[in-house]
């Protein structure tokens, strides 16, 4: 199986640089199967061993012996082949290698694609109000940290449902990554200053932006192309970790603060409940003070926490006075006697962590109350607009690498005689995937500006609409990307490995964003509610 990396250009090369050089008419004195070396881009390699090995058969590997197989092997294959199981058998170079376009694009780590459309456009040289020098640094230097550190093992764990480790964990706390997927505020400063956390692209604190989280939230999640390893990354952090950081006690919220943004320990947002789903004023989780007054002790359940699986800490509404109108607030919850979690398996990776979480009188001492008691509705909505924001940031992201694996597609296949792309109808596709994307892209920036030059109380007012139209939009767009993906991938794009394995991926993944954080029913309502709030007495 070919549990390798999704778009492996990004993957550096780890075999040593080659000296010897080849010309054609050499290798070609090699062609029969006991003595069989091929050309793919610029190296060539010795297969004469390989070929009894080969998954699809010897005789596709004999077929091109003493021959140019880079046609051949790119109409079957992913370059990341290259990059793993073929590195063994690389013998030399070719003495005159392909040039110019006919020369395979590989990137180096960090490297960002040139693909039409694959990068947001102000990373592929359009001016853009939005972003400077910094902004661009930041960037690269995550893109090179995922590529070197995450994706080697990044597609493997995500088949397996393998978490990612305490140590990869602790990496993305020293290296600022977790720190930069949170709002901004002086946890930031406080994790650089004491706790020797350094920032991607040595920006500091105080540049710290809107759009270096909304860039981090992109690298971290839907480019990566491993939807349930990448939520198992951090994706309870960004959504649970901020109502600490915010609403708690000052002692708690720097304690938790810096354990979870070193990568010490995890966190994850527990609200919604099977009895409930996006219905969170009727949570059935109780908590009922002690005699003594000095603790709660809550009861019930909650299910499809992300990162639940795994985590320490559990962000959690919980009615503390019952009624018919329940009083309703939030709760750190530390994992310890009383708390129990339980796989739940979903259309995508285990990796993510998804929990059926138990409490069973679980004790949470007062001080872990975030807010006041009887605000937890308050403080949820006030969450929700961020995590909204950030759920868009990695859906269309993932949505535009899939764009970029169909671009690639469509112009290295060849069927009936022609390339995809030459065929109007794929064209057709691919024009409104790239349109829907880049729509998308353009109101998330536009939103991202706003948050950066508005206070939350002003965002709760502005923006609550908007975020939750746009992202509404976003995942009528991922859907519709989904959908003309595997069409122009066929049936590569329902086969979990091989050349479609990012598409369908994708397909299993995309209904996420459409769910999590408010389904898309609830977000068009909300946003078409909130702009009846401002709607004046006008008339046709």
């Amino acid at each position: 199986a070919n549990l390798t990396w999704p778009h492996a250009e990004n993957r550096p090369f780890t075999r040593a640089p080659m000296t010897t050089t080849y010309t054609r008419a050499e290798v070609a004195k090699h062609a029969s199967a006991d003595d069989n070396w091929i050309i793919i881009d610029d190296t060539v390699y010795d297969v004469s061993k390989f070929a009894r090995f080969h998954p699809g058969g010897r005789a596709f590997i004999d077929g091109v012996a003493g021959q140019d197989a880079t046609k051949q092997f790119y109409s079957f294959h992913r370059q990341d082949v290259l990059r793993s199981m073929a590195a063994k058998y690389a013998i030399g170079t070719i003495a005159d290698p392909p040039t110019g376009k006919k020369a395979v694009v590989k990137l180096a780590p960090g490297e960002l694609s040139t693909v039409p459309y694959a990068e947001p456009s102000a990373f592929q040289g359009v001016p853009s109000p939005y972003y400077d020098d910094s902004h661009r640094r930041f960037r690269r230097d995550l893109r090179a940290f995922f590529d070197t550190e995450v994706m080697p093992d990044a597609v493997a764990n995500d088949a397996r449902g393998v978490h990612p480790s305490k140590e990869l964990w602790r990496k993305l706390g020293m290296r600022g990554v977790l720190a930069c997927r949170v709002q901004s505020g002086p946890w930031l400063k406080d994790v650089v200053e004491n706790c020797g956390v350094q920032l991607p692209g040595g920006i500091t604190p105080e540049q710290f932006d809107p759009f270096h989280e909304l860039i981090a939230h992109e690298e971290s999640s839907g480019r990566l192309g491993v939807p349930g390893y990448a939520d198992g990354m951090g994706a309870g952090l960004v959504i649970g970790l901020p109502p600490v950081l915010q609403f708690g006690e000052p002692t708690l919220a720097r304690r938790v603060g810096r354990e979870v943004l070193t990568g010490e320990k995890q966190i994850c947002l527990a609200i919604s409940g099977p009895e409930a789903g996006s219905d969170v004023a009727n949570v059935a989780c109780v908590a009922k003070l002690s005699s003594c007054r000095t603790h709660y002790l809550v009861s019930g359940v909650k299910k499809w926490i992300t990162n639940g699986v795994f985590s320490d800490y559990f962000v959690t509404a919980v009615v503390t006075k019952p009624g018919r109108k329940p009083e309703l607030s939030l709760m750190l919850i530390e994992r310890g006697e009383g708390v129990d979690t339980k796989p739940i398996k979903t259309s995508y990776s285990p990796a993510a962590g998804t929990a059926y979480v138990t409490f069973e009188n679980a004790r949470v001492p007062t001080g872990n109350v975030l807010g006041k008691i009887g605000e937890g509705f308050k403080l949820i909505m006030h969450n929700f607009n961020h995590e909204r924001w950030y759920i868009v940031a990695g859906a269309n992201r993932a949505s535009r690498l899939v764009v970029e694996e169909c671009l690639k597609w469509a112009t290295q296949r060849e069927v009936f005689g022609a390339r995809l792309i030459d065929q109007p109808v794929i064209r057709n596709k691919l024009a409104r995937l790239a349109s829907q994307v880049e729509g998308v892209q353009a109101w998330l920036e536009a939103v991202t500006f706003a948050m950066k030059h508005t206070t939350h109380e002003e965002q709760a007012v502005k923006l609550a609409g908007p975020i939750a139209l746009l992202k509404h939009f976003c995942t009528r767009v991922a859907n519709d990307v989904s959908d003309e993906a595997c069409q122009i991938f066929g049936g590569r794009a329902i086969t979990q490995t091989g050349m479609g394995q990012v598409v369908e991926r994708f397909q299993r993944s995309a209904k996420f964003a459409a769910i999590l954080g408010g389904s898309e029913e609830v977000m068009a309502d909300l946003g078409v509610r909130q702009a009846m709030r401002a709607m004046p007495n006008a008339k046709l």
